[in-house]
């Protein structure tokens, strides 16, 4: 990745002509990196038999609290069965509540119970320190080049979900 100063990235080239063996290491290193990002979390998640849906469902529901059901499937890109495996499970053991909605009754609006912010806080907690000691490693010019390069992968629906996500949460 690129030092910040000198514009260059793997192997010396300039950004932005980098050959397939630059992009070929930087879409290993993403490996790598999710790889020990998702790593606490899956150990927490494990002793629970949980998995990453579940730490995904419970992430966007502290976001969003009051989310409904139909904006966690667009936001998570997972089936509807998929989903509701996992509702039913985070309802199940006490850690989500989910409310029939005031302006719709069919609707479902989630909300994170106590337990549900605890386990939340556990799961987030670990990524944050490791996200707060790289952010530290690499400094702020590579902060705001890594959170360029994450916006600019995603597609525009979710650039837009990202957004409004973001608006939604301040």
């Amino acid at each position: 990745m690129s030092d910040g100063r000198t514009g260059t990235g793997f192997g010396g080239e300039s950004l932005l002509f980098l050959t397939d063996e630059q992009l070929r290491q930087g879409i290993e290193a993403m490996f790598f990196a999710y790889r020990g990002f998702t790593a606490d979390p899956d150990r927490i998640l494990a002793e629970l038999a949980y998995g990453r849906a579940h730490h995904r469902a419970l992430h966007f529901i502290n976001r969003a609290p009051g989310t409904t059901v139909n904006n966690l499937l667009s936001i998570l890109g997972i089936s509807k069965q998929s989903l509701n495996r996992v509702l039913r499970a985070l309802v199940e053991d006490g850690l989500v509540d989910s409310r029939v909605g005031a302006l719709d009754k069919r609707e479902r609006n989630l909300y994170l119970t106590e337990q549900g912010h605890e386990l939340e806080s556990r799961l987030s907690d670990a990524q944050r320190i490791r996200m707060r000691a790289a952010y530290k490693e690499a400094g702020p010019d590579a902060v705001q080049g890594f959170k360029k390069v994450l916006e600019a992968m995603m597609d525009s629906d979710m650039r837009r979900a990202y957004a409004d996500l973001r608006e939604t949460a301040q």
